[in-house]
């Protein structure tokens, strides 16, 4: 994807560098993943350029637009879209097993309300993603990165939330989970410092699927925290 010296000029410095939040370690694709990317992208995924991401022109109809950061294998995203039709679902993820499987459960439960991106979700946010167009915005289960060393390849940092920021609607939506205690202190460090934004009740209901990989961690006794936080007009 190519940026413009304009992208970089507002862009914040910490943003600007090419530390990554994540490491691709894809592996090996099965066929169903690999023939979802090549029957089902085509369809429903997006190929982001320099053009702004109109959610009307994506779904044909204007209502609630959600994005995912770092879907995984799409599990709790397709069970949303399914859940919640009327809403739709953008999702970025940068690992290509993960973007084959959610196509393939598209097209096996014939979900319409879902396009995906397979890029650095930073890169679609500064470059792709309209200022207060998004209705909420989910990032479920980031890599905590938890070794001190590593904390600045953390996805949550201070210049991330004033991206994010920009990019939600009044009102809008932040949901974070986690299951490791030291992010979640690091989160509400970093929340607490933003004037954007209202933590929601920690007993309000999340209203998010389980999906595999957590309950897996629930099963073996490790917590599960959910921080939601609304824009601030």
């Amino acid at each position: 994807m190519s940026q413009s010296s304009d992208n970089l000029s507002n862009c914040p410095p910490s943003l600007r560098r090419k530390i990554r939040s994540f490491v691709k370690r894809e592996g090996r694709m099965s066929s169903r993943q690999h023939n979802a990317i090549k029957t089902q992208f085509p369809k429903f995924g997006i190929i982001p350029g320099d053009k702004p991401i109109d959610a009307r022109e994506l779904f044909s109809r204007q209502t609630t637009t959600i994005l995912e950061i770092g879907f995984g294998m799409g599990d709790s995203l397709s069970q949303m879209a399914i859940n919640n039709p009327d809403i739709n679902y953008i999702g970025i993820e940068v690992h290509r097993p993960g973007v084959g499987s959610l196509l393939a459960t598209i097209d096996e439960n014939s979900i319409s309300n879902i396009r995906v991106i397979n890029h650095d979700a930073v890169e679609v946010l500064q470059n792709n993603i309209v200022d207060d167009s998004l209705d909420g915005i989910q990032v479920f289960f980031p890599d905590p990165w938890p070794k001190k060393r590593h904390f600045k390849r953390r996805l949550i940092q201070t210049p991330f939330i004033e991206l994010l920021t920009r990019k939600l609607k009044t009102n809008g939506k932040l949901h974070i989970a986690t299951d490791w205690k030291n992010y979640v202190e690091w989160i509400e460090d970093i929340m607490g410092q933003s004037a954007h934004f209202t933590r929601q009740a920690q007993n309000t209901p999340h209203n998010r699927p389980m999906t595999k990989f957590e309950k897996r961690g629930l099963d073996l006794g490790h917590g599960v925290w959910d921080m939601i936080y609304l824009k601030k007009e």
